[in-house]
C-alpha cells in the first residue's frame, strides 16, 4: 500500500470519510455452502496460524440482528472462519489483501475476484464452485446493513466521529485541496493497533482519492 496521508482523531482515525455498511437480500445457496461446511476436514496444508496475533479470540459469528439483511453466503463463511479458528488477518495474509477488505467481504459489501474465490476455498476448505455459486462474486447492494445511527457502541463511536469532526474535516481539506469531496470508491482503509505508556490505541486509516467539482 502507497503512504498514508492522514489527519488523526482521538482514536487515531485519519480524516478520511467513513465507508458506508452493505447488505443484499437473502440469496438461495445457503443449502450447498451448509452442506459443505458440514463435511470439512480437520486441517489444509495451506492454512496459515490459528487463532489471533493479539491472542483475542475470533470473530467468528454473524449478529442475529443483521444476518437476514446480508446475502445468505453471509453466515457460513463466518461458520467456516469458526470451525478453522481462523483470524481476518490471517485469512488476509493468505488472499493478499487488506484485512478490512477481507471482512467486508464476509458481511457482504464487497465484491470477490475471481482469485480471492479461489484462495477463499483453499484456506476455508469450500469448494470453488460452490463459491462461485453463490452471491459472492455478484454485485454488492451496498448500504442496507444497518439503521442510521447505528446502535452497536463501537460503531456508533465512528459515526460519532464523523458527526463531531464532520465539518472541522471539511474546512481543513477545502483548505488543502479546495472544492470537492473525497472518494470513497477509489478507495483503502487498514486498522492498526499501537501500544505506549498510556495504552492500547486503535489507529484507523482511510484513504481516498479526492475529487475536485467540476466547474460547468
Amino acid at each position: 500500500m502507497p503512504p498514508m496521508n492522514a489527519f488523526a482523531l482521538s482514536t487515531r482515525l485519519s480524516s478520511r470519510a467513513l465507508l458506508p455498511y452493505a447488505s443484499y437480500a437473502a440469496r438461495p445457496t445457503a443449502g450447498l455452502l451448509n452442506q459443505n461446511i458440514r463435511n470439512f476436514q480437520s486441517s489444509s496444508p495451506k492454512m496459515a496460524a490459528q487463532g489471533t496475533s493479539s491472542g483475542q479470540p475470533i470473530v467468528g459469528t454473524l449478529d442475529s440482528s443483521i444476518a437476514p439483511r446480508l446475502p445468505s453466503f453471509c453466515p457460513h463463511l463466518f461458520a467456516a472462519k469458526k470451525q478453522k479458528n481462523l483470524s481476518f488477518e490471517t485469512i488476509a495474509k493468505h488472499l493478499g489483501r487488506e484485512e478490512v477488505a477481507v471482512a467486508a467481504m464476509f458481511y457482504g459489501q464487497a465484491r470477490a475476484s475471481t482469485e480471492d474465490i479461489k484462495k477463499l476455498s483453499e484456506i476455508l476448505e469450500i469448494p470453488t464452485e460452490q463459491l462461485e455459486a453463490s452471491e459472492l462474486a455478484g454485485w454488492p447492494d451496498r448500504g442496507r446493513q444497518m439503521e442510521m445511527p447505528p446502535k452497536e457502541p463501537l460503531v456508533y463511536r465512528l459515526f460519532e466521529i464523523v458527526q463531531n469532526y464532520g465539518y472541522a474535516y471539511k474546512a481543513v481539506l477545502n483548505e488543502k485541496f479546495g472544492d470537492g469531496i473525497m472518494s470513497a470508491i477509489t478507495f483503502s482503509t487498514k486498522v492498526e493497533k499501537e501500544t505506549d505508556e498510556k495504552g492500547d490505541w486503535a489507529v484507523i486509516t482511510l484513504r481516498g482519492k479526492w475529487l475536485p467539482y467540476s466547474r460547468f
